[in-house]
């Protein structure tokens, strides 16, 4: 299932609905707070991006980045220079979506 991510609110919303249907209590996230949980799951505009990262890696949802296919072979370049820098085991992959015709 793909969600459009336009707000905090819309993640956080995501990140509830998955932990209620799993059963997975407030305080059983590792990592984080309840507190944090919280106000992420209500949107709050200002929790910390890293610790959103660790919520999603636990609850298993994986978040993607779709550039602009115009940008795509530029933008992968780019970010295969900056990752390399930074650690040298992470590589963007360049995925491309082939139509058929009639499609």
């Amino acid at each position: 299932m793909l969600i459009p991510v336009t707000s905090v609110e819309t993640v956080g919303a995501a990140i509830r609905a998955m932990r209620k249907v799993s059963g997975i209590r407030q305080d059983d996230v590792a990592g984080v707070s309840h507190m944090f949980l919280r106000d992420l799951e209500k949107g709050k505009e200002t929790v910390q991006f890293g610790l959103v990262l660790k919520v999603l890696d636990e609850l298993g949802i994986h978040m993607l980045l779709e550039v602009p296919e115009s940008q795509e072979q530029a933008v992968a370049m780019a970010m295969n220079r900056l990752m390399g820098r930074m650690a040298p085991m992470a590589r963007i992959v360049h995925t491309r979506t082939i139509k058929k015709d009639g499609e």
